[in-house]
C-alpha cells in the first residue's frame, strides 16, 4: 500500500482511537512551540505530548499520517527603544521543517502568552500561516506571516503607550511569490483611527512599506491587522 508522506521516507499512521505520545524534557516556566506534519490517506519538569485521532474513518487504513515532528523552545520578545511591537519582523516563532515548503499554520485564538508566534495574539476564527525565506519572498528579515482568509484571518499585539501622544505605525504588504494574483488590502487598526492599505499581486514576490500615524488614547493599545480581499492563486 502507498502513502503520500509529507517529509521524508517514513511517516505513522494513527488508526482508529490511536494515539502515540513521548516524554520530553522543558524546563519550568518556558514556552515551547510544538511543529508536526500531518496528510491524509484516503510549567513543570517534563510535558507529555499527544496526538490521537478522534475521528473514525469507515475504512480503518485511511487514518491521518502524522510525521516530522518538532518542539522549539521560544524566548519571550521584547519591545525596542525604538520599536514598540514585539517580534515585529516575525523572527521568533515556531520551528520550521527543513523539508517542507508549505509553511506552518499557526491555529486561530492563540493569545499572546501561549501563542506559537511570541508577542501575537492569533486572534481570527481561521488560521494564520508562518512562512520562511528559503520557500517564499520575504520582505525583510527571515520569516513573515500570511494572513489567508481575508477577515477571518487577523493578528494582533497589545502594545505600551503614552495616551494623547502621537506614533508612527510603519508595515510592509505583498505576496510571497508563491502564484497568487488579483487586489489585496490589508486594514490596519490601532486605537480609534484605522488605515487601507491596497496591494495588486502579480505573484512575483513584490512588496510596499506604508506607513500611518494614529493619537494613543490609553496606556494599552490594541494594534490589529485583516486582511480584506483574497487573491486567487494560480
Amino acid at each position: 500500500m502507498f502513502f503520500a508522506v509529507a517529509h521524508g521516507v517514513h511517516a505513522v499512521r494513527l488508526g482508529n482511537e490511536a494515539s502515540i505520545s513521548q516524554t520530553i524534557p522543558v524546563k519550568p516556566g518556558s514556552l515551547y512551540a510544538l511543529t508536526f506534519g500531518a496528510s491524509r490517506t484516503c510549567a513543570q519538569d517534563e510535558a507529555k505530548v499527544t496526538f490521537h485521532n478522534t475521528g473514525v474513518q469507515e475504512d480503518p487504513a485511511c487514518g491521518p499520517l502524522l510525521d516530522a515532528v518538532a518542539i522549539k523552545e521560544l524566548f519571550p520578545p521584547m519591545p525596542t527603544r525604538d520599536n514598540l511591537v514585539k517580534n515585529s519582523g516575525f523572527e521568533e516563532g515556531p520551528h520550521l521543517l527543513i523539508n517542507s515548503s508549505n509553511g506552518v499554520l499557526l491555529p486561530p485564538k492563540q493569545e499572546d502568552l501561549t501563542s506559537p508566534l511570541p508577542g501575537w495574539i492569533i486572534e481570527s476564527l481561521k488560521a494564520v500561516k508562518f512562512i520562511d525565506k528559503k520557500h517564499f519572498n520575504v520582505p525583510f528579515g527571515l520569516a513573515a506571516v500570511e494572513l489567508l482568509a481575508g477577515r477571518e484571518s487577523a493578528i494582533a499585539q497589545v502594545l505600551r503607550t503614552v495616551p494623547n501622544k502621537l506614533y508612527n505605525l510603519t508595515f510592509s504588504i505583498g505576496d510571497g511569490k508563491n502564484g497568487c494574483h488579483g487586489d489585496m488590502m490589508i486594514e490596519a487598526f490601532a486605537a480609534k483611527d484605522s488605515f487601507k492599505a491596497p496591494f495588486k499581486s502579480r505573484g512575483k514576490g513584490e512588496f510596499k512599506t506604508v506607513s500611518f500615524k494614529f493619537k494613543a488614547i490609553a496606556a494599552r493599545t490594541r494594534l490589529t491587522f485583516f486582511q480584506l480581499f483574497l487573491p486567487h492563486q494560480d
